[in-house]
């Protein structure tokens, strides 16, 4: 019994030691760390620069998602600038009317409104009655000048045995280029009708590469020789023809620099290629044909052009679009395209036409400024401005 007693107390004494050295364990592990030295306290917060009053800072893509247009400004008055209502036309290369060669039946059409041509693709088939006679006078212009090559070669071998007369081998030589020059005739006439290899009817094919722009033909329908039956446009070869009074077309120059604008407020650089030096007969004009390269515009589109003739009385005064001038401030102000944005410059204005405003001071020529949309920056500049307050 006494035994049994000392085991008991032993083992509560063991519990007890345990429970105090687990105790002693969970305090060093949940303990306070000691604070960090002062010397590693957080520095301050640097402040950013603040953006001048009178910029805007904006990105190239919010420019673009903003439908921002800038516009480079070069020197020139307002009397220096042709403004002409013109239409975008293809060049002489860039269209073509395909006829029928022949006339006859269309029994097939291979091409429809719009579709893409290659250059000498076929378009449709016209079966012919004069492409079969064409393709039997190609036939028997050959056999003739065949022919007339053999007995030329006979006559020769026989003048060279001295068994013909040298008249019987001048004759067979006539004959012979005769009948070879028929052969290429005819050869040349089947080519021009573009008959068929089976010599069954013709071939209507496109001259040059482009859309078809045009189509008055229909499968079975009979068609009359130089009938047009297509059209083809290339759109990468295209003019603008812009109409000008006759005052101005003494002033313009071949190479002159011609600022089309567009109908969605963009911009394109175009350059004179000729004046035409007599007026139409109905608006009493002369017409400026410009040379231009973009697949935007297409022939039969409207646009605004403004000229720039090389000849004439020339100013130092920048033009601009109206609505290029904002009012900041209570003054006439132009937004420069700056490195990170648009910078508000005041400037003086002078006379206006047309849409267009002189700069005589404040701009300087060979700068960019913002133009379509440029109170989108006049807003963002007023907000800014609001937030400091």
């Amino acid at each position: 019994m006494i035994a049994q007693d000392k085991r008991l107390m032993g083992g509560v004494a063991a519990a007890v030691l345990v429970a105090a050295i687990g105790g002693f364990s969970v305090a060093r592990c949940t303990g306070t760390p000691s604070a960090a030295p002062t010397e590693q306290a957080a520095k301050p917060e640097e402040k950013k620069p603040e953006a001048a009053a009178d910029t805007v800072t904006i990105a190239p893509d919010a420019i673009k998602s903003a439908g921002l247009l800038t516009e480079v400004v070069q020197p020139g008055g307002l009397g220096a600038e042709i403004v002409s209502q013109s239409t975008v036309t293809a060049s002489p290369t860039g269209q073509a009317i395909v006829t029928a060669r022949a006339g006859g039946a269309v029994t097939r059409v291979f091409k429809r409104l719009g579709d893409p041509v290659r250059a000498g693709e076929a378009l449709a088939i016209v079966v012919s009655r004069d492409a079969a006679q064409i393709a039997a006078d190609r036939s028997v212009a050959g056999a003739k000048a065949t022919l007339a090559n053999k007995n030329l070669a006979r006559e020769r071998y026989l003048f060279d045995q001295k068994v013909s007369a040298r008249v019987d081998y001048e004759q067979a030589q006539a004959e012979a280029a005769a009948a070879s020059a028929e052969a290429r005739r005819a050869e040349v006439a089947a080519g021009a009708a573009n008959v068929t290899s089976d010599g069954r009817g013709v071939i209507v094919a496109s001259p040059i590469s482009g859309r078809v722009t045009a189509q008055s033909v229909s499968l079975g329908a009979f068609v009359q020789p130089e009938t047009e039956l297509f059209r083809v446009a290339d759109p990468r070869q295209i003019q603008i023809e812009a109409a000008i009074l006759p005052s101005d077309a003494e002033r313009i120059r071949q190479g002159d620099r011609a600022i089309v604008e567009l109908p969605n407020g963009g911009t394109l650089d175009a350059r004179v290629r000729s004046v035409t030096p007599t007026l139409n007969g109905e608006t009493r004009q002369a017409t400026a044909v410009l040379d231009v390269n973009s697949a935007s515009l297409v022939p039969g589109l409207a646009v605004r052009v403004r000229l720039l003739p090389s000849g004439g009385e020339q100013t130092k005064a920048i033009v601009v679009p109206d609505e290029a001038v904002q009012t900041v401030d209570g003054k006439d102000a132009v937004f420069v395209r700056t490195k990170d944005g648009f910078k508000a410059k005041f400037v003086t204005l002078g006379q206006r036409s047309a849409g267009r405003v002189e700069i005589v001071g404040g701009l300087a020529a060979g700068q960019t400024i913002a133009t379509k949309n440029a109170f989108l920056l006049k807003a963002e500049l007023g907000k800014s401005a609001g937030e400091e307050e």
